[in-house]
Formats: structure tokens, sequence, C-alpha cells
């Protein structure tokens, strides 16, 4: 039977998102808004980061900024190839190389979509790669050592990427899927320990037989 929370839940969550995946326009959400949703200026024409596979010695904040900023990043800049490199070598560097292309240039090429974007990461298809504008000059930022939050105040320097802010609509709609995510852990929790004490109950139901079972044999 379906609970009433569940009911609630279908009734409430936008667009009559499927019970079977509950948080599916909450990762959404997660990835159109919060740090690293930004729009690039059109003189970037690739970003790429250099890291070690291990977060230790110095690239833990490569890999969270990997992991957090750069999904929201190339969902609002699906035409910008973002490409990723680890490496096995934890004394390596730990770079974000941005790379631009002349205003003239970037003005005179179409945008396209890059081939590396996923379909969770661009509103639009997954198409071959267009070539863009030549890279005329390139920044590096030093990300070893760097909390992924301190890398993209660089990158937002440097590019004078314009940041999205979200809606008063979005932050309501995360807080209602938050609490309703909340509200279903803790359903999920009752029923665990309901689960286990009918259990115990039933191994100890089990128990006793055995040993009436003992004593008149």
């Amino acid at each position: 039977m379906v609970s009433i929370i569940q009911r609630m839940r279908k009734l409430r969550t936008p667009n009559a998102i499927s019970l079977e995946r509950p948080l599916t326009y909450l990762q959404l959400l997660a990835i159109r808004v919060g740090p690293g949703a930004a729009i690039l200026p059109p003189e970037v024409t690739r970003l790429h980061m250099d890291f070690a596979v291990r977060i230790d010695s110095g690239h833990r904040g490569a890999r969270h900024f990997w992991r957090k900023i750069l999904p929201r990043l190339k969902y609002h800049n699906p035409s910008i190839p973002m490409t990723v490199k680890r490496t096995a070598d934890q004394s390596g560097p730990s770079t974000l190389t941005i790379h631009f292309a002349s205003p003239s240039a970037a003005a005179n090429t179409p945008p396209g979509v890059s081939s590396i974007t996923s379909p969770l990461m661009s509103t639009g298809p997954v198409a071959e790669t267009v070539v863009g504008a030549p890279t005329e000059r390139t920044a590096t930022i030093n990300m070893k050592d760097r909390q992924e939050s301190e890398i993209l105040g660089k990158l937002m320097e440097i590019t004078k990427a314009k940041p999205v802010r979200p809606t008063a609509e979005e932050l309501q709609q995360i807080r209602e899927l938050e609490e309703q995510k909340a509200k279903s852990d803790a359903v999920r929790v009752l029923s665990l320990a309901e689960k286990a004490r009918r259990q115990r109950e039933k191994d100890i139901l089990n128990q006793a037989r055995g040993e009436v079972e003992n004593a008149t044999s």
C-alpha cells in the first residue's frame, strides 16, 4: 500500500516526479543552482583539469571542485569542452587551465555542444564536438592545497563569469524536497526498526518452540 507520505510527495513534487526516483528533481536543482552556477564569457573556449586520483598531497580541493562544481559549470555552459586528466602521480601538478580565444574570433564562431557533454549536464543533445575559435592565450590556476571555493573564486575572477542566482521558486522547491527526503528517511528508519523487532520476536518464539520440543522428546 502506498503510504500517506508518498501520496503527499507525489502531489507536491514539481512536474509529478516519479516516486521510483524521488531525488531526480532535487539532483537537477542541485546542478542548476549553487557554487559553479555561472555563465562563462564567449572568449572562454575550454577548461582542463590535471590532478591526482587520491586526495592526499594537496589534491583534495581539485577533486571536490571536479565532483561538486564542474557539473554546474558544464550545465550552464554546454558548448564549452571541460576535460579532466587524473594521474597516479600524487606529487604531480594540480592545475586548472583556462583557454581563451580573441574577442573577435569568439564573436565569429557559432556555439556548439561539446561531445563530452552528458545528458545530466546539458539541456541540449550530445553531439559531435564543434571546433571552436583557436586558443589565443591560456591562464592556469594552481589548485594544490586550495579549497574548491578558492579555486572557483579564482576562476570567476580570471574569466569574469556571471553568477546565475537561484530564483525564489527554486530555493523553495529545494527546501520542500529536502524536507520530503528527511521525512522519508525517518519513515525508513522506523520501518527497519519495526522489521528488526518482529524478527527478534520470531527468533525468540522459534527458540522457545525448540526448547519445548527438546523437553518433550
